[in-house]
């Protein structure tokens, strides 16, 4: 794995518990992020890793803890309020405008830098018209840098699952997060889709200096790619540390495999 410059705690959660009626989603959940790093959260099926994505960008109240993010201590945020300060993501279940084209997707990505009022947008006039340009002119950048000027035109619909997830990628980028935090961006590729996917995550992380928090079951891809890994299971961390840390942590072994050694 390449060695990055890593920097100063830039996200910290501390002690959070979420739960559902009478199900603990999350109990007393504490680790921090380091800015450029790539950090990963895995573990089992039902281990709480979508739960706790869901925590750090406002979508989830946590009933306990708080998260830290630039210095700001927070424990409740909506996620307008979240994405404003720096924070993107991709979800597991692609959530992609259909109908649209590739290139009025990554369009949407911006929405949040738009200026523009709604008079101005409507006839597509002054301000409106030149913001409209700046920020094309990042997205074609961004469809130059991800390989898909191929596509730029075509309705997401109609794209193949591995591309689809590579717009969605593209989209989160498009709002020039510091933070971005990627839900199972491999899940169901075949091999060479995740080889380009992971490619795609070491650029942004080496050439964007983006910090990135992934969620990933694929433990090849994880110990490849990450700087540091946490491990959860039934809500409660048992594991934190390097990738060679965590590969030979017994707890994190004995959940995987379902057996005590």
């Amino acid at each position: 794995m390449i060695a990055r410059d890593i920097g100063e705690v830039i996200l910290k959660v501390e002690e959070i518990s979420l739960a559902f009626g009478g199900v603990q989603a999350l109990s007393n959940i504490s680790f921090d992020v380091r800015e450029h790093e790539v950090r990963a959260i895995i573990g089992p099926n039902g281990a709480g890793k979508s739960s706790m994505l869901n925590v750090i960008n406002g979508v989830y109240h946590p009933q306990k803890g708080s998260v830290t993010f630039k210095g700001e201590k927070r424990t409740q945020m909506d996620p307008h309020k979240v994405a404003s300060q720096g924070v993107a993501r991709t979800f597991q279940n692609i959530a992609l405008f259909k109908g649209m084209s590739v290139l009025d997707n990554l369009m949407t990505g911006r929405t949040l830098m738009m200026k523009a009022n709604l008079f101005q947008q409507a006839f597509y006039w002054g301000a409106a018209q030149r913001e409209e340009i700046k920020h094309r002119e990042r997205v074609e950048e961004i469809i130059d840098f991800l390989e898909i000027q191929s596509i730029r035109k075509t309705p997401v619909g109609r794209l193949p699952y591995g591309l689809q997830k590579r717009v969605e990628l593209g989209r989160a980028l498009a709002a020039e997060p510091t933070l971005l935090l990627l839900d199972e961006p491999m899940a169901g590729m075949n091999v060479e889709e995740k080889q380009d996917m992971c490619r795609f995550v070491l650029d942004v992380n080496e050439e964007f200096g983006t910090t990135i928090v992934l969620i990933e079951h694929d433990m090849g891809v994880v110990m490849d790619i990450s700087d540091r890994v946490v491990v959860l299971d039934y809500g409660k961390k048992i594991g934190d540390g390097s990738p060679d840390e965590v590969r030979n942590n017994q707890a994190v072994i004995d959940a995987y495999l379902g057996v005590a050694h």
